[in-house]
């Protein structure tokens, strides 16, 4: 059952400190990939191929260089676009499949699956960790901005994103800026300075499962103190799970929670995009 109370502009749904700048934030998560307990907590991903809709795209950015994209377009022409952020393995199959299930849910949505890692995929926890370490904060800003500019800016821009992806999916957010429409981070690294969190234009979707030792209760604590101080508004519905329940391929997964999130950011995308 899930249980509902407003506090202080926070919308906590229960299911079954330290601000830090943008940069240290996402320092700090990049950092775990050195923590073999934490690539070791990454079972390999099953070996998938996906055989859905949609195709590889390319667009430029602004250091000289071009970035690629999994795209699925609407057959109608829209404004609606949903960014989607891979986890530290980067962008696979899984991710595409994924990425169709919301494109299919939500309709009239173009859906826009970022490759951080610039075409580099892993298939296990130590290539992950190397590539998670190894991505510049720097290069995945431009890849985003690059992305902004690909879609226009008369697009409404939603993001979704898990682990590694969903911290990127809120900091896109906060680039993305009047454009935004909604964010939904599964179990990623939140910001927790209010100054930066002040630059949302929408509100936020946090799915933490409480059973994270990566992303603690301090985190998700200090996040919700930065929300707070900033006026925005945020949903945090935690979960009786551990960190990446949702990913299939990971033996922590739990398939009712897992599909009772899903429900839960497909409900929240379809009240903010504009049908």
């Amino acid at each position: 059952m899930n249980k509902y109370s407003l506090i202080a502009g926070c919308l906590l749904l229960a299911c079954c400190n330290q601000n830090n700048n943008s940069k240290e934030t996402l320092k700090s998560f990049s950092a775990l990939g050195s923590n073999p307990h934490f690539a070791h907590a990454h079972q390999s991903p099953d070996h998938f191929v996906y055989h859905g809709k949609g195709n590889m795209i390319s667009f430029p950015t602004s250091d000289g260089l071009t970035a690629g994209a999994f795209e699925i377009k609407a057959e109608k022409s829209t404004k609606n676009w949903l960014f989607v952020f891979h986890e530290w393995w980067g962008l696979n199959d899984h991710i595409r499949e994924e990425s169709e299930k919301y494109f299919e849910n939500l309709e009239k949505v173009n859906v826009l699956a970022l490759d951080l890692y610039d075409g580099k995929v892993a298939t296990n926890p130590d290539s992950a960790a190397t590539f998670m370490q190894a991505a510049s904060e720097d290069r995945i800003r431009k890849i985003i901005q690059g992305a902004i500019s690909y879609v226009g800016n008369k697009a409404e821009i939603g993001t979704i994103g898990w682990c590694f992806g969903g911290g990127w999916s809120m900091q896109a957010s906060i680039m993305i800026e009047k454009l935004g429409i909604g964010c939904v981070v599964y179990y990623g690294m939140p910001e927790s300075d209010p100054m930066k969190l002040a630059k949302l234009a929408n509100d936020v979707l946090f799915i933490w499962p409480e059973q994270d030792e990566w992303i603690t209760k301090e985190k998700v604590d200090a996040f919700t103190e930065g929300m707070t101080g900033a006026n925005n508004f945020f949903i945090l519905k935690t979960y009786a799970a551990d960190h990446a329940f949702a990913n299939p391929s990971n033996p922590r997964y739990n398939k009712v929670m897992a599909d009772d999130a899903f429900a839960t950011s497909i409900e929240y995308l379809q009240h903010r995009f504009d049908f």
